[in-house]
């Protein structure tokens, strides 16, 4: 292990000393990235102070009784014999009732004043819309593409829940980013950040999508066996020829949306007070914070979304994915069209919807703003058996297992002024919002920010035993490998080795009662 800060736990962020804290293999590629990143910085960024900051909120400070508060609320209990104060509302007053259809996820935050609703309303209509191409029109609704992966962003968005893998030629909700690794890091030369398999009349899409699959078996102390399946990712009819030989991909499912406005008000000392990369108190967890510059704010900041956490705030990630993923400009990301690289030639030359009407791009200023207030305020639903004695049970062994050590259960959020449902929340959301080595099994070799091949954003886990009920099934990881949640957890390896050992051992009864717990949650 590299020599660091021994302090670092309770250290704000210093993003250009990052790579410090990495295996010494590890930390020379990772230098590249961060010259790379630094170098981007104007000269006056790189003076001020490198500490994070949460420059995407307009938070009141908190005062020491407030702050000591939260840090009482939010230590993780000992006790299993009942319920926490506040455990069947996990999004505080924001909470929405649990629904027994498939629209569980998109209700808004039960406590959105009525002209806060409004904008809500606005921005489901837009996230809701099938994007039609431009064909040299010059009205609002046209731009799509000249390449993308759907038409919608609910398209890719379940019901406001998660995607799936590619089935029977459908890769809608299912996406491979790319990236070009070595010396010159960055998108691919010819294809960009990502592939698109579907395209405007008169382009050829990117390239068409198989997926096969290699099942193992898992034995449990208790003798039981579980089949996982090993994904083999079969990129075919590359239409402007093949890949760099340095580009590498990364298989990516839509995430459930839920939560994301609560995410993004935890203070940001407060998820770095968790990180420990050099793993200080040996229990085998080294997680670290995601650091991207951001864009939006000209300045480093937390990484919060996205499976790697490569995006610092919810419209930065969501101006990325219009672009991206729909071939729709936005303010963030202006270009008419899309990801298309200088390379595909006849891609940029194509009919836009970029228009005077919006502001210059095909999604103005305010849309952007509404559809980025809807995915801040799509509420998280109530837990009402939180205090079953089966779900305290499988509480129990999730704790015990070290589960909550990535999964961190809670924390309370910014007072936030201008935010009223999100202020000074409560919020269970199980995550620590790090990065962790997550083993070679998952491993994708994919650098985004400072996150390396092996390393993914702890996931929530709110809302998770809902994915059937939203979503039509239980595919589950980042890229669905997973079909149930004892098979998600048998793929944790690396910092969480010991963890799904523990669960491995288990009983069966034990067992029902984790899965049962996390079903609740």
């Amino acid at each position: 292990m590299c020599p660091g800060l021994s302090a670092y736990k309770h250290f704000r962020v210093m993003p250009l000393l990052a790579f410090a804290f990495q295996p010494c293999g590890a930390r020379l590629a990772c230098m590249l990235r961060w010259i790379f990143l630094f170098c981007l910085l104007p000269v006056p960024a790189l003076a001020q102070s490198p500490v994070l900051q949460d420059h995407h909120l307009s938070y009141a400070p908190r005062s020491a009784a407030e702050l000591a508060s939260a840090e009482s609320r939010t230590t993780p209990t000992v006790d299993f014999s009942g319920p926490e104060p506040g455990e069947n509302v996990p999004a505080g007053g924001a909470t929405t009732p649990r629904s027994q259809d498939d629209r569980v996820f998109s209700a808004p935050s039960a406590n959105l004043s009525q002209d806060r609703e409004v904008d809500f309303k606005l921005g489901r209509a837009l996230f809701h819309r099938p994007w039609s191409p431009a064909q040299g029109l010059s009205t609002p609704s046209d731009g799509l593409g000249p390449l993308f992966n759907a038409r919608s962003c609910v398209a890719c968005h379940i019901r406001d829940g998660r995607g799936h893998p590619p089935h029977n030629g459908d890769a809608t909700s299912f996406l491979l980013k790319i990236a070009k690794t070595g010396e010159n890091t960055g998108p691919d030369p010819v294809y960009g950040h990502q592939l698109q398999d579907l395209s405007v009349q008169g382009h050829a899409p990117e390239f068409k999508l198989r997926v096969t699959y290699k099942e193992f078996p898992v034995t449990l102390a208790d003798g039981q066996t579980i089949k996982l399946r090993q994904p083999k990712y079969h990129v075919d009819q590359l239409g402007f020829g093949p890949l760099d030989k340095k580009t590498v991909i990364s298989p990516r499912i839509a995430p459930q949306m839920i939560g994301l406005g609560l995410l993004e008000a935890i203070p940001v000392e407060d998820i770095v007070a968790n990180a420990d990369p050099l793993d200080a108190d040996h229990n085998g967890i080294s997680g670290r914070p995601q650091v991207v510059f951001s864009q939006e704010f000209n300045a480093p900041m937390l990484g919060r979304f996205g499976h790697k956490a490569a995006a610092a705030t919810i419209k930065s990630q969501s101006a990325a994915a219009f672009a991206n993923d729909i071939g729709i400009s936005t303010p963030l990301h202006p270009q008419g069209w899309g990801d298309c690289t200088a390379a595909q030639n006849e891609c940029r030359a194509a009919s836009h919807g970029n228009s005077a009407v919006d502001g210059g791009t095909e999604i103005s200023t305010e849309g952007l703003r509404f559809v980025t207030h809807y995915a801040r305020n799509l509420g998280v639903p109530a837990r009402p058996d939180a205090g079953a004695a089966s779900i305290l049970l499988g509480k129990k062994v999730f704790y015990k297992s070290g589960c909550s050590a990535c999964h961190h259960p809670k924390f309370v959020t910014h007072k936030l002024p201008d935010q009223p449902e999100l202020s000074a929340r409560l919020i269970w959301p199980y995550t620590d919002m790090l990065l962790h080595d997550m083993g070679e099994g998952l491993a994708d070799d994919f650098p985004e920010g400072v996150a390396t091949g092996r390393e993914w954003r702890t996931p929530p886990l709110w809302g998770i035993g809902l994915t059937q009920q939203v979503s039509g099934h239980n595919q589950l990881l980042h890229d669905g490998r997973a079909r149930s949640l004892l098979e998600a957890i048998l793929w944790h390896s690396g910092e969480a080795e010991t963890a799904k050992r523990k669960v491995v051992s288990m009983s069966s009864a034990q067992r029902r009662a984790l899965i049962a717990f996390l079903n609740s949650l």
